[in-house]
């Protein structure tokens, strides 16, 4: 946005005429609506960056590589308050090779993992899908063998747990998906 030099030009500045007035309150708030709209794409920008370098494993590897992110960290590294940080990602979407993304689904929930680290819901739903990717048609895994497994790989996550992502994925139960020859 810019504003038109030919309006701006109709200012006199010795002028305190009522109209001049007008134009000079007019042409000040079109002056600070610019620089606003250009301070809040300076701000989206910067989220944007911090959010690819913080989930590049993500954009590199998928999924699975999905790193836990809380609106307090980006807040921390850009120098604003979180509130700032939650309206700046609200409805506002990335477009990146490994598709559309809206900011908020880079702020995934976690869960602890055995070593006292973290692990993101997004990352532990890949698994869950790759898992059972991999299956035998004949005996499909349950929900508390998928539980072990992720265990195996440092995630506690109960059984029930397991089947509420599994769910939320669409994916049937292990007797619906069973195939019989």
């Amino acid at each position: 946005m810019r504003i038109n030099p030919n309006y701006a030009s109709l200012i006199r500045r010795a002028d305190n005429s009522t109209i001049n007035t007008c134009l000079k309150n007019h042409l000040q708030e079109a002056k600070f609506f610019i620089r606003n709209l250009q301070n809040r794409h300076d701000t989206l920008l910067q989220v944007a960056k911090q959010i690819v370098e913080l989930q590049i494993n993500f954009f590199e590897h998928g999924p699975e590589f999905m790193q836990p992110l809380n609106l307090k960290d980006i807040a921390a590294v850009v120098h604003m308050h979180e509130s700032t940080i939650s309206r700046i990602t609200t409805q506002k979407y990335l477009y990146s090779p490994r598709g559309t993304f809206e900011f908020k689904f880079f702020f995934p929930s976690y869960v602890q993992t055995t070593d006292g680290g973290q692990c993101s819901t997004t990352a532990i739903h890949a698994l869950i899908k790759k898992m059972l990717a991999e299956e035998s048609p004949q005996s499909p895994l349950s929900d508390l063998v998928l539980a072990q497994r992720l265990a195996e790989q440092g995630i506690k996550i109960a059984r029930r747990t397991v089947t509420k992502y599994r769910e939320a994925l669409g994916i049937e139960p292990s007797t619906a998906r069973k195939r019989r020859f």
